[in-house]
């Protein structure tokens, strides 16, 4: 990973976010989703396409979305709820999970 401001270099392996993932022109859709606070009517008029197309276009971003989050083991299930419960502390859980 590179800054492009000041030219910072990262090497290794870095984990990039969800979000990070998708293809460039669908970050920038779901940046336009998320500043016309979910309006599909805006959406129409900003990209200059149909409702059901928005509504297609964000299902298959959700769906991408899905792909890449995988769900706690069950270790860390157990974890969570415990730390749900109060039984443990936000740092008695990140330790057990690590």
């Amino acid at each position: 990973m590179v800054c492009r401001d000041c030219g910072l270099a990262v090497e290794g392996d870095v984990e990039v976010a969800a979000l990070g993932q998708l293809e460039l022109e669908d970050q920038v859709f779901v940046t336009a989703f998320l500043r016309s606070h979910g309006s599909l009517k805006r959406m129409e008029s900003l990209f200059g396409i149909s409702y059901p197309t928005v509504k297609n276009r964000l299902g298959r971003i959700v769906e991408q979305l899905d792909a890449s989050i995988e769900p706690p083991t069950t270790d860390n299930a157990e974890v969570l709820d415990r730390l749900a419960d109060g039984e443990i502390t936000v740092d008695e859980a990140l330790a057990a999970m690590s």
